[in-house]
């Protein structure tokens, strides 16, 4: 595509957002009920909220890279990049969130058949499916491959047992990619990546709540579910093969640190020091802090930026995402503090109005699990150190 025609998608993109893009879907979220994550039970929060999506969904631009195909626009990369840049222009939310989108759908991409392709993409892509993850365990965290969840074969079917913990919104989730041991004998060749309706009978789920007083994380429990091999021609109810499923796991936790470490990035939309210009006068050195936490952050955007380009072409070390996902992460957890020093008191506050709940304190204890979840930051650096920087007894 010529530096001209991609000029010409950039117009026709801003016309596009300003006539479809609701005034109120440009504002900041402001509660759980501002982002909209579809599925069989989902509503909207309101009507822009709805018309947002169905232009987005109607146009692919709930997946603007994936094959128009499988519901998205087909839109090149240089393209993608383009529409995301118009999007934080006008500090656009997202007109669908979905771990389908971030996670499970790049798997599928790679390691899916034609029909898996065409029933659950489809269905992401529309918004008509919710799903979580079923892969940390009590005692299998860091470790995952120590998980016991296990499957037993019975021709047709599995009937599968055991336990996951922080599962994201499990409780409202339709669908759960799990993995799940089907081979006891051989630690990493006997997983199995499993798809299976939350729905099914013997699965269940508990709400944990973190001391931020709130929490998306649940425990996801399995007793004698009967997970079919198959849903029909072409859709086996696993990713990939079976006992290989940590090959499809390892290729989805790059996409999911890739998804964490987006929360330290920075743009217009997200600019600390215009978050914090209308509170008033701040400390020189804490104004000082925060322009430099500024810097930073748009550099570590532009860092991702390289990255995704390299992905896309396949120069990409495969460590990259270990990387992003820990400057991510940690300036997340930077941001956050600061905006705390800038609060003052009232920031500590937790049940008042003035501060829709606590949000500030509430948010702040959150990004402690930033580091914790999708690999620790010790595991993220045990990681660079070996197969980046390749030193000597890491």
């Amino acid at each position: 595509m010529s530096d001209q025609d991609l000029e010409t998608f950039r117009q026709e993109t801003r016309a596009w957002l300003e006539a479809n893009c609701p005034p109120e879907m440009r504002e900041p979220v402001r509660d759980d009920g501002d982002v909209y994550w579809g599925g069989r039970n989902a509503t909207f929060k309101s009507d822009a909220q709805k018309a947002w999506f169905e232009a987005c969904r109607d146009k692919g631009y709930t997946v603007p890279a994936w094959p128009k195909e499988y519901g998205g626009a087909g839109l090149t990369p240089p393209e993608a990049k383009v529409l995301r840049e118009e999007m934080a222009a006008i500090n656009a939310r997202p007109p669908l969130s979905s771990f389908g989108i971030w996670m499970l759908g790049p798997a599928l991409l790679h390691f899916g058949t034609e029909g898996q392709k065409q029933r659950f993409l489809n269905e992401i892509a529309r918004g008509e499916i919710r799903w979580c993850q079923g892969y940390s365990e009590p005692g299998s965290g860091s470790d995952l491959v120590s998980m016991q969840t296990f499957g037993e074969d019975k021709g047709d079917h599995w009937i599968v047992n055991g336990q996951k913990i922080w599962t994201s919104y499990a409780d409202q989730a339709d669908w759960i990619f799990c993995l799940v041991r089907t081979d006891k004998e051989n630690k990493y060749q006997g997983i199995t990546f499993m798809l299976f309706d939350m729905a099914s009978e013997g699965v269940s789920t508990k709400p944990i709540l973190l001391i931020s007083g709130n929490s998306p994380f649940c425990e996801t429990f399995m007793d004698d579910v009967n997970v079919p091999k198959s849903y029909g021609e072409d859709i086996p109810a696993y990713v990939g093969e079976i006992n290989r499923g940590w090959d499809v796991a390892k290729y989805l936790l790059g996409h999911e640190r890739e998804m964490i470490s987006a929360t330290g990035g920075g743009d217009r939309a997200t600019s600390l020091g215009a978050a914090v210009a209308r509170q008033g006068e701040l400390d020189p050195v804490l104004r000082a802090e925060m322009a430099m936490f500024d810097v930073d952050a748009l550099a570590f955007t532009a860092m991702s930026e390289k990255f995704l380009d390299e992905i896309k072409v396949g120069k990409a070390h495969p460590a990259q995402p270990n990387m992003m996902k820990y400057a991510g992460t940690e300036l997340n957890k930077r941001r956050h503090e600061l905006m705390m020093s800038a609060g003052g008191s009232t920031a500590l506050e937790w049940d008042s109005d003035e501060t829709s709940g606590g949000k500030p304190s509430r948010n702040w204890l959150r990004t402690k699990a930033n580091s914790i979840e999708g690999g620790t930051s010790e595991v993220m650096l045990n990681v660079i150190s070996k197969r980046i920087l390749d030193l000597p007894g890491a």
